[in-house]
């Protein structure tokens, strides 16, 4: 049974463990906290991608933020935006959207401070993520930017988890399979 799956991401090499997601279904868990040299790689991969004009980048709390805030450092931004799984004391007027991931066993809210929607007004926004697998989470990050009057210009994600590769709305780096309870790719 096999219990890694070996990827490579714009040069650098990994090997992900197996997760038992349900008795038939295992994922490969793709976690870049801590991990400088993945999250550059992966963030000058996405950035390479980019042939449209933006202003602003925003991800889901929590694995998109070492990717977000390189790609922003990278460019040079001072600023991103960030979805947070709960209301902070400093946070005012809130936006929030509902989503289900495939990696939670509830449903989430996502919050928006209101301030960073009044800088999202009329902006071209990018959605930056580690995985997509459903598309759920992007699908709710998508919402706060239109509640917050933002454009969504781009979907990015460094890993598109099944069916997603197949999306063509999502701009990615590499392919990432589902795996049977054997630890074995499953047909694309």
């Amino acid at each position: 049974m096999k219990e890694f799956y070996d990827i490579t991401v714009n040069g650098v090499k990994r090997s992900l463990p197996l997760c038992r997601l349900t008795d038939d279904l295992k994922i490969a868990a793709f976690v870049i906290f801590g991990d400088v040299e993945l999250t550059r790689a992966a963030a000058e991969g996405l950035l390479d991608k980019i042939d449209f004009e933006y202003d602003y980048l925003i991800t889901a709390e929590s694995k998109g933020i070492p990717l977000v805030y390189e790609m922003a450092r990278i460019t040079g931004q001072n600023k991103y935006f960030l979805a947070r799984k709960s209301p902070k004391l400093y946070m005012r007027n809130i936006l929030e959207c509902e989503v289900k991931s495939i990696t939670t066993t509830k449903r989430q809210t996502l919050y928006l401070d209101g301030y960073d929607a009044e800088m999202m007004r009329g902006k071209r926004i990018i959605i930056v993520d580690d995985v997509i697998s459903t598309g759920e989470s992007l699908r709710a990050l998508e919402q706060l930017v239109e509640q917050a009057g933002g454009i969504t210009v781009g979907k990015m994600a460094i890993l598109a988890e099944g069916d997603a590769y197949d999306r063509d709305d999502i701009i990615t780096l590499e392919y990432l399979p589902l795996f049977d309870k054997n630890g074995e790719p499953l047909p694309r």
